[in-house]
């Protein structure tokens, strides 16, 4: 099993990086045991995604999309069975990007398992529901436990500066990703 942790903002000096240093450092430790589980971080900023401007519906693709970056983006997520976003929270939503990025995909989500980390004034709690109501679309089973920091709490001039018991926290949904992605598997 795959899970790609998305860092979820192409902003230059992006707060995500550190939030997602964090995420994959414990994600690692967490499946480092597991002989049948990775981690991989995928970079939205790396693929370059254009916005969504085909013709063609994601959805009705297969996966041949018009745009060479599309494709690339298609082919990382396609390779994942499980997902944790980190999405910052942008006027009380998803970030565009990130959004655009999902857009231009389709079939590549269906049926995956996915997992929330959000930050933002109020933790990313609005962004982190936004996005549960758009991966319904795919049928995606989304994990009930979240992570929500906020940026006048729990970030310095270094970054992330997490509260002690965030590491529990993700540890328990790192669990409960791993066990719906085996379920979906099984189906």
């Amino acid at each position: 099993m795959k899970i790609g942790v998305i860092e979820g903002s192409i902003r230059e000096g992006r707060t995500a990086a550190t939030v997602t240093d964090w995420v994959m450092e414990r994600a690692q430790e967490h499946v480092a045991g597991i002989e049948d589980v990775e981690v991989e971080r995928i970079v939205l900023a790396d693929f370059d995604v254009p916005l969504l401007t085909s013709a063609t519906v994601p959805g009705a693709a297969n996966g041949q999309y018009d745009d060479e970056r599309v494709s690339a983006w298609g082919r990382a997520i396609a390779a994942c069975d499980a997902f944790v976003f980190v999405t910052p929270e942008y006027n009380h939503s998803v970030p565009g990007a990130f959004k655009n990025a999902f857009d231009s995909l389709g079939a590549e989500w269906r049926d995956k398992a996915v997992a929330f980390v959000g930050y933002g004034a109020a933790g990313g709690v609005r962004a982190v529901e936004h996005w549960r109501s758009a991966v319904a679309n795919f049928n995606m089973t989304d994990i009930r436990t979240q992570l929500d920091f906020n940026l006048f709490t729990e970030f310095d001039a270094d970054g992330l500066a997490p509260r002690e018991r965030r590491a529990e926290e993700f540890t328990g949904l790192m669990e409960q990703l791993i066990i719906a992605a085996r379920r979906i598997a099984a189906v």
